[in-house]
């Protein structure tokens, strides 16, 4: 064929070709109308009847049979539409026949004024309205970017999922997992397997994550980790604000800030203000001063360094070998001189405090303890028992040092007493308007009765552990010394008094007159602690009134 010949022969074909789309376009406006029409009334989530992806413009339009005969072979400037989305790309293959295309190059499509998916290769199935891109993959709806490599979005469900790791970004929020899917209609986002999330000052690590992108708000499934600054959150099932820096977690969360932990059913943290909040089963542990607290409903505000737990609150130290349990409606520590060298903390016991160890035991209405001097203070009608001593008043003051007692006040109406062994029907006691006793490691050694002070205790023969008699004593001051818990001696300045044989004891000398034995009251494990039981009627404490100046007016 000569030159002439094969330039007349591609005019012709060129002239059939554009013959066949006029006529093609001519039959596409007119049938218009009804399509639209069936668009309107097609089902929800169904593919509509007439689905046909247009080519708008091709720079160079061929075809090959040899390597592509099914395809029309497009170059530069490639132009799709379909559905009301556009479709850019260098090159492409159009399949009529299929209603599907292959782009190449700058791939990009752009759906409304809110979606662009940007790639350099895509496969579009029209009839299926499925999007396969591939190779620097980026989804951009809204505000939120997702970057992977292998993309397949589906437009009939407006849907997105990558399968081979993608990344989501949303403002100063990134997530990453090896697989996921994105709903722009919902603007949902669902992340599994080796799931990242992070911001400025969060990380956090799962297997499955849900995250609304409209409101920032992620929802962790199965085991997660929270971290941020020195607090870590373990959860099976939690939620974080990144806007609010706020978390809720439920199923036991256990959260983690330095020797501190706090666990609960329910537990909400905000982390821009510090603050905490537990619900259900609520245990936080200090490991660093080794003392515990647990209760059925808890809150901590870490910048003022306050924390507060009620509905059956137990706090327990196990700084020693024998731990204590302790009981009151109501647990508050106060922080003072927070972030300085200075820092001490109150802590508040209300109301019914009831307390168990081994080794003592005590009750009162409510109590203080002051980190500063590390004193104990128990208030109104507070009553403590060692071994087989009891020893009560209007207010008792303890002193510790390295958790144990150092000494102790017993301030206004002060009591102690003795059950002696063997004979339990008899008792030591001395009563006066303070006492204060001595320890050394954890042991009495000495104790001071001041003012008024009244006793009547019952030698012991050493040979033979009988008792010989009573001495009855009165005195201003008086002072017993121990060893090994046992009273060695007794000394008093100036006293009156008598003794005894057991079978010529007056009646009125038998007891003091401010005797009481509240056995009946003292807790007898760490479970009787939530046993409030309260003084007989009459028997309470009626505070001294302290006598007044009187008034003197000037002529």
């Amino acid at each position: 064929m000569t030159s002439d010949s094969n330039n007349n022969y591609i005019k012709r074909h060129r002239m059939v070709i554009m013959a066949v789309l006029c006529l093609f376009g001519l039959f596409m406006a007119q049938s218009a109308p009804a399509l639209q029409q069936k668009r309107k009334s097609r089902p929800r989530k169904t593919a509509q009847k007439d689905n046909r992806v247009y080519l708008v413009h091709a720079d160079v339009l061929h075809y090959d049979e040899i390597k592509n005969p099914e395809a029309q072979i497009l170059n530069g400037n490639v132009q799709f539409r379909h559905n009301g989305a556009t479709l850019y790309c260098d090159s492409a293959y159009f399949y009529e026949a299929s209603n599907s295309f292959e782009a190449f190059g700058k791939v990009r499509m752009v759906q409304g004024d809110t979606l662009t998916l940007v790639s350099k290769y895509a496969f579009y199935d029209g009839n299926e309205q499925m999007a396969e891109a591939r190779h620097e993959v980026v989804l951009t709806h809204r505000r939120q970017k997702l970057y992977t490599d292998s993309l397949n979005y589906d437009r009939l469900y407006n849907i997105g999922y990558f399968f081979e790791g993608g990344k989501l970004v949303d403002g100063n929020t990134t997530l990453t997992s090896d697989w996921g899917e994105y709903h722009t209609d919902t603007r949902m986002a669902v992340f599994n397997y080796n799931v990242r999330l992070r911001d400025k000052k969060m990380l956090l690590t799962g297997d499955t994550l849900y995250y609304d992108t409209g409101k920032s708000l992620a929802h962790a499934v199965g085991p997660s980790v929270i971290k941020s600054g020195a607090s870590t959150i373990n959860t099976e099932d939690g939620y974080y604000n990144t806007k609010t820096e706020q978390s809720e977690m439920y199923g036991r969360s256990v959260m983690n800030d330095g020797g501190k932990t706090l666990i609960g059913d329910s537990v909400y943290h905000d982390s821009k203000k510090d603050i905490s909040e537990a619900f259900g089963n609520v245990v936080y542990v200090d490991t660093v001063n080794k003392n515990k607290l647990t209760s059925d409903y808890g809150w901590y505000d870490g910048e003022k360094g306050y924390a507060m737990v009620t509905k059956r609150a137990v706090a327990i130290d196990y700084s020693q070998q024998d731990s204590l349990f302790m009981h009151a409606d109501t647990f508050k520590i106060f922080t003072f001189n927070i972030n300085t060298d200075s820092v001490y903390r109150k802590i508040h016991a209300y109301n019914k405090v009831r307390a168990y160890r081994t080794d003592v035991q005590a009750v009162c209405d409510s109590l203080v303890y002051n980190s500063l001097d590390s004193c104990m203070t128990m208030y109104k009608d507070p009553i403590v028992w060692n071994n087989n001593q009891q020893l009560l008043g209007e207010e008792i003051r303890v002193y510790m040092k390295d958790s144990t007692v150092n000494w102790a006040h017993v301030i206004n109406q002060a009591l102690s007493v003795e059950r002696l062994i063997p004979d339990s029907t008899r008792y030591n006691q001395v009563s006066s308007k303070e006492m204060k006793a001595f320890f050394d490691d954890g042991n009495i050694r000495e104790a001071h009765a001041i003012d008024n002070v009244l006793a009547i205790f019952f030698p012991i023969d050493d040979a033979d552990s009988t008792i010989i008699l009573e001495n009855y004593l009165q005195t201003t001051l008086m002072k017993v010394f121990f060893n090994n818990r046992k009273m060695q001696k007794v000394w008093a300045p100036k006293s009156e008094g008598d003794a005894y044989p057991l079978s010529q004891i007056p009646p009125d000398r038998r007891q003091l007159p401010a005797f009481a034995w509240f056995d009946y009251i003292r807790p007898l494990n760490k479970d009787d602690i939530f046993e409030w039981r309260g003084k007989k009627g009459g028997q309470e404490l009626k505070p001294e009134k302290r006598r007044e100046a009187p008034v003197r007016h000037l002529e």
